[in-house]
């Protein structure tokens, strides 16, 4: 699967357009580093891939097996320590007031970290950059 994905900043600190096809969303930086804090800045969009995949992948599972799951809610919280160049991600996920039983929460366990974007993290990962003009 390719993804191309165009993010463009222009003169006003750090409010940057992002495309994606036809899709549109704003990313900028918080207030105290310098920005405006007018959408998600890049951790968070990091924190958002992991916690939407997993929901997603989460719902098609369990709408497949068929069972009484209302709501998902994947919550992620991200640390990112500069000093060791580590980052730990802690994924909360809640069912909401479904009852489910032992075997079906560990299976669901073993989905939630077979979602694409858990994978891609946990896996090598390459950065390759090329400078081009328009």
């Amino acid at each position: 699967m390719t993804v191309k994905v165009l993010a463009r900043i222009g003169a006003e600190k750090y409010y940057t357009e992002v495309t994606a096809g036809k899709k549109r969303i704003i990313t900028d930086e918080p207030l105290d580093k310098g920005g405006q804090d007018k959408g998600f800045n890049p951790f968070e969009l990091l924190a958002a891939s992991l916690a939407t995949c997993t929901a997603a992948t989460l719902r098609m599972y369990i709408d497949r097996k068929g069972w009484s799951v209302p709501e998902i809610d994947v919550e992620v919280d991200l640390d990112h320590y500069p000093q060791t160049k580590s980052t730990l991600f802690t994924r909360k996920i809640s069912y909401g007031n479904a009852i489910l039983e032992a075997e079906q929460q560990a299976r669901l366990h073993y989905i939630a970290d077979a979602c694409p974007v858990h994978k891609m993290l946990k896996g090598n990962i390459e950065i390759n950059t090329v400078f081009f003009e328009k």
